[in-house]
């Protein structure tokens, strides 16, 4: 592999985090594979969006063939670590695993993948060969999972790739969006680095990507589509979303993802004076930043519209984030948060019917922190600047579902920006079925 690129600073809160999932021994791994019953019709297989041959690599486990375990997670999923640790295996391939239906532990697939690719990574990283160069050259607009992977499979195919990233860090929601009791920066970094050394990808780091260029950091849409041969946008998401009511704005009150950002990116980034939070949502990214307050000692409220059964978030995150401390809070919504001197004190809850505040059963509760965590904003700015690329109605870039081509014929998307915000592992088989289109385009099929 290439010298080490990306580092973080130290001094950073995640790194007080234990794994969730901690690495697997040799003997752990032996040990689990050998449970598996290696299903000739493998419900594993699909129930994993990239398509992954699970039981193959587990018998390569059992057999203590490593290196052909992680060759076979890699070639269906250039991400196989960070999926991994990340993905939601309860409600995916271990959720399908026949052992779940006799009322038994599932294959523990995700720690058992972790360990082939990440020991394999450290060891013996050489894995893949990449064809010649064949001089084609692709813009990929954001570093988040969906590029990065699209970058990986196109650079094997032999063509340039240049990525544009607005921020300093790279690797969107995978360095700096993912709970750090799942994955840390560092790690994601690692496997970005892993996915780089397999050549001819090209990182521009403070790079905007805007209608009109007006100076230097910035560069135009339309400029992208001349000198490329092709454009991949994986734009992620936008900002966190507010709810518009009374004492939102000031400190405070935060929003959910970027404060698992400044959680895992900032030095020396402390909760001062905070000791009891309320985390407003009911969503995946809820649950990770009050399973991530707690373990970090606050007092964790989460306070969601509707029901518990309602709710977004997978039911083995919130089983998990309440044994560790956090209290959900159904059927309220803040009307106002409640300043002192400026510094937030507490929270006016109302109760909901059907969702929408009741007037008159308002109640309030103490909190020094209030996190939104009720979704994001559309990147939608940077995608209107491509001529032919259309959003829907909720903002969500449109391609085609069978090559993820928008309406331009040299641009193609994926990731959270089309699919409104699912898991890493969904925008890996989305860059997958762009790139088979990008390759077709680009060889003149």
């Amino acid at each position: 592999m290439e010298p080490k690129r990306f580092e973080l600073p130290s001094g950073r809160a995640e790194e007080g985090f234990k794994d969730k999932k901690p690495l697997y021994t040799q003997a752990e791994a032996v040990a689990e594979a050998n449970r598996c019953l290696y299903c000739s019709d493998a419900p594993c297989i699909k129930a994993c969006p990239t398509a992954i041959n699970i039981p193959e690599f587990i018998r390569k486990i059992g057999t203590s063939n490593i290196r052909g375990a992680a060759r076979t997670i890699l070639t269906a999923n250039i991400l196989g670590q960070s999926c991994a640790q990340a993905c939601p295996v309860e409600v995916l391939c271990a959720g399908s695993c026949v052992y779940t239906g006799w009322g038994r532990e599932a294959i523990n697939i995700g720690r058992l993948q972790r360990f082939a690719v990440e020991n394999t990574l450290k060891k013996t990283p050489e894995l893949f060969q990449a064809k010649p160069a064949t001089g084609k050259k692709i813009a990929l607009v954001g570093s988040g999972p969906a590029s990065i992977a699209a970058a990986g499979m196109l650079a094997l195919e032999g063509h340039t790739c240049i990525i544009y990233e607005r921020k300093a860090i790279p690797g969107g929601l995978n360095s700096l969006g993912i709970a750090p009791y799942k994955l840390k920066g560092p790690e994601a970094l690692r496997e970005m680095e892993w996915v780089f050394s397999l050549g001819r990808i090209e990182l521009r780091t403070g790079v905007e990507v805007v209608e009109q260029a007006k100076g230097p950091g910035q560069v135009s849409a339309s400029e992208l589509i001349a000198s490329h041969d092709a454009v991949f946008l994986g734009l992620g998401l936008g900002a966190d979303s507010r709810l518009g009511v009374p004492g939102e704005d000031g400190e405070g009150v935060e929003g959910a993802t970027l404060l698992i950002e400044r959680i895992k990116a900032e030095p020396g980034f402390k909760l001062q004076g905070v000791k009891r939070a309320m985390i407003v949502g009911g969503g995946n990214t809820a649950l990770d930043i009050a399973h991530e307050l707690v373990l970090l000692g606050v007092e964790v409220d989460m306070v969601y519209r509707r029901s518990e059964k309602e709710m977004g978030g997978y039911a083995h995150e919130l089983d998990s984030a309440r044994v560790d401390g956090v209290r959900l809070v159904e059927n309220r919504q803040p009307v106002e948060v409640v300043r002192e001197g400026g510094k937030v004190v507490a929270v006016k809850l109302a109760t909901t019917r059907d969702g929408k505040p009741v007037p008159g059963t308002e109640e309030v509760v103490p909190a020094e922190l209030v996190v939104m965590a009720i979704g994001q904003e559309r990147a939608t700015g940077v995608a209107k600047a491509f001529p032919g690329v259309e959003l829907d109605a909720r903002g969500r870039v449109k391609v085609d579902a069978a090559t993820h081509r928008t309406g331009h014929a040299k641009v193609w998307s994926g990731g959270d920006c089309v699919n409104g915000g699912k898991e890493v592992v969904n925008a890996v088989a989305e860059a997958k079925i762009a790139v088979r289109d990008i390759q077709r385009h680009l060889v003149g099929e």
